[in-house]
């Protein structure tokens, strides 16, 4: 079939004027919307690319030609409107001969006034822009022949923008007229005969009259690119997007039917991981369809197709949606009893369990959902070598290890400690979906679960009688994997460590600080256990920041080993047990009244300032919120001495004091002491006696008897 260009197509092929039709869309490689932008640069690029370097075929020109050689086209008004004002600014810019450009008249959107005549105007006045520092389109917008009106109709001002385009990407450019003469730029002329200008034409040729797609322009654009370094595979990629992966997309289609969304939003998936694999980051990089296109056919193309291909096709001829539900169990971080464990056969996730369907109809795809979906993807292109019962026992690996090392560890910036860390992650999934083997990578998933992963699978292949247990700690939502508070040494606790969650926190909270000081702590900073479950789970990961995980560990198995099923009367009882004996040995540390007095334990965050806590344990702070301290910390040892209107009316919490009159009362780490406002000076100082730093009396029943006799606190 023969090539014809923008100038040959009026001189050898029965044409004589080309008429863009009323039913057409407007011009749209114009617009100003950051889509078309991207579509715009793409195609000016490849113009330019073909002028500068290697000649183009643009492909099928088609459309319905009458007897007096007046074209109508079906498909390719935006490309001949594109050349038209590309030939036009070459004839313009190298002072072309009006003769030469004349055929540029016989270009024309006869049905639409504003832009017919805004055509004409361009070719048969005697206009010649300046091209100096002002914008092409605002000197043509001077000219006395431009009405203000035109500004208003859709096609002149996108054919204005894309002056300013061209005129940008073609300014260095020289001798573009005899490259455009010589056929740099080409495609093929398809006239369809014998057929009458219906709508139904319209509709048939791909819903003409209706924006091209984000997905056809990507489509089109994939082909193109994809012919030019391997034909055959060309044909038979784009057959299996147009029929294969659009049958496997279609139970997944948007509310218009259609799968465009989904088959880009999986390509992006692809895209990355390969980019991962490469030891690159997706951050600071374009992720719209086309620049995933520039990344994609940067480097070796059949390998990526290679995997594309493999990407797409493990899913075909299954039931997506059975297969996650048949080794994923949705699981849930916030309520208790929420993810009641099944077997080891399955995995507890807690989000959206079928990875495919999330990832396909998702915008904010995670990075731990894209691990997650690139272990069961590895696992399908792989199956045949991979027993059902290994991978069920691997991805339960590869579960514990994302869910642990989500937000701290699971990375792809380089301006974060470690770097990006997805290359290695990726590695460490291949790793273990394929050979079920943990392998040494830095920087990697958190260390802590690389290192207990490794010493639960030892410990289920020794004792596999016990492994359903193992696995059912491992999916409680307060754990979600790291079993490590627990221990494997302790494995008679771990269905203790259930019974035991399942009782009232505070309760939970006070009897295993009865067993002994099981908080944890960065630098200042204390965590424990509250009303709120995330405490608990930051108590329960182990992290390279907190001090005293062997204590959370140590004081919680003491409880745990004390019985074989725990209740709130139980934790009571324990907790009752614990004051009295420190009433009857009179021997009274701060955990006393932490137990005792409930305003040390306000259901939020767990979190506590100490400034010294070996040489002042009763001095410290309680804290509203999770990392600082704000207006509402408050020293509980004031706050436990008066009510609770009395105390928010006279509390000053900058100065961690109690202000009454002309006095206020602060706490000392052994004594309640009253002092003058305005002075500072001491007034009364009520001394709590102590043995080894230790309050041998109730501080807080002391003063609440001292101060009924006491004026200051009137």
């Amino acid at each position: 079939m023969k090539k014809f260009n923008f100038i040959t197509i009026f001189q050898a092929s029965g044409i004589k004027k080309i008429v863009i039709p009323i039913i057409q869309r407007d011009y749209a490689q114009g617009r100003s919307n950051s889509s078309i932008k991207r579509v715009r640069e793409n195609f000016l690029k490849a113009l330019y690319d073909a002028v500068t370097k290697k000649p183009i075929t643009l492909d099928f020109i088609y459309g319905d030609l009458d007897d007096k050689g007046i074209l109508i086209p079906l498909d390719g008004q935006q490309r001949l409107t594109t050349l038209f004002l590309l030939h036009w600014y070459a004839a313009k810019r190298e002072k072309i001969s009006a003769h030469k450009l004349g055929f540029l008249k016989d270009f024309s959107y006869e049905t639409r006034p504003d832009a017919r005549d805004f055509c004409t105007e361009l070719v048969d006045n005697n206009f010649q822009p300046k091209f100096d520092q002002k914008t092409l389109s605002a000197e043509i917008q001077d000219q006395s022949w431009f009405p203000l009106s035109w500004k208003k109709d859709p096609t002149v001002s996108a054919m204005l923008i894309m002056l300013d385009a061209i005129n940008e990407t073609f300014s260095e450019v020289k001798n573009i007229w005899r490259a455009l003469e010589n056929g740099a730029i080409s495609f093929y002329f398809l006239p369809i005969k014998d057929m009458g200008l219906t709508d139904e034409i319209y509709i048939t040729m791909n819903s003409r009259g209706k924006l091209l797609t984000e997905f056809e322009h990507f489509k089109a654009e994939f082909k193109n690119r994809l012919d030019s370094v391997d034909a055959a595979l060309s044909e038979k990629i784009i057959r299996k997007i147009d029929i294969n992966w659009t049958d496997l997309l279609w139970q997944y289609r948007d509310e218009d039917n259609l799968i465009d969304n989904g088959f880009l939003n999986y390509f992006r998936f692809v895209c990355d991981i390969l980019l991962y694999k490469n030891d690159k980051t997706t951050q600071g990089r374009n992720r719209d369809a086309l620049s995933l296109l520039d990344e994609f056919f940067n480097g070796n193309v059949h390998e990526k197709i290679a995997f594309m291909e493999n990407a797409f096709n493990c899913w075909r001829g299954m039931n997506i949606d059975e297969f996650f539900d048949s080794v994923v169990s949705r699981g849930s971080r916030t309520k208790k009893n929420a993810n009641k464990h099944q077997s080891g056969n399955f995995i507890t996730y807690f989000d959206n369990p079928n990875f495919f369907a999330e990832c396909v109809q998702s915008k904010n795809f995670s990075l731990g959902q894209t691990l997650m979906l690139y272990a069961f993807v590895n696992y399908l292109i792989n199956k045949d070598k991979i027993l059902d019962v290994d991978f069920r026992r691997r991805i339960r690996v590869v579960n514990n290890l994302v869910n642990i090392s989500l937000g701290a560890e699971i990375s792809d910036s380089e301006n974060r400690q470690g770097g990006n860390r997805m290359p290695a992650m990726l590695k460490q999934i291949d790793s273990i979906i394929l050979t079920g083997k943990i392998i040494v990578l830095s920087p990697n998933f958190n260390v802590y679960q690389l290192e207990e992963e490794q010493a639960k699978f030892d410990w289920a292949a020794e004792n596999p009688n016990d492994a359903e247990s193992l696995f059912a700690l491992e999916d409680h939502y307060l754990l979600y994997g790291q079993i490590g508070v627990v221990g494997l040494k302790n494995s008679q606790n771990f269905a203790r460590f259930i019974s035991l969650f399942e009782c009232d926190y505070d309760l939970i909270d006070c009897a295993i600080l009865a067993r002994g000081d099981y908080f944890q702590h960065k630098k200042q900073l204390y965590q424990f256990g509250s009303k709120n479950q995330s405490s608990w789970q930051n108590l329960f990961h182990r992290s390279s920041y907190n001090e005293n995980f062997e204590g959370t560990q140590e004081y919680l198995n003491t409880l745990l080993s004390e019985s074989a099923h725990f209740t709130d009367d139980y934790l009571k009882k324990v907790i009752a047990e614990y004051l009295a004996d420190c009433e009857k040995n009179k021997s009274f540390e701060w955990s006393y009244y932490y137990i005792k007095y409930k305003c040390f334990r306000p259901a939020r965050y767990g979190k506590y300032f100490w400034a010294d806590f070996e040489n002042a344990p009763y001095l410290f702070e309680v804290y509203w919120t999770e990392q600082r301290r704000s207006e509402n910390a408050y020293q509980p040892f004031l706050r436990s001495i008066v009510d609770e209107e009395t105390f928010q009316q006279k509390y000053n919490p900058e100065l961690a004091r109690l202000e009454f009159g002309k006095y206020y009362i602060e706490c000392e780490n052994d004594a309640y002491v009253v002092k003058k406002i305005e002075t500072n000076e001491l007034v009364e100082r009520l001394q709590i006696i102590q043995c080894g730093g230790v309050d041998m009396e109730d501080r807080i029943a002391k003063f609440k008897n001292w101060s009924k006799k006491n004026i200051y606190c009137v």
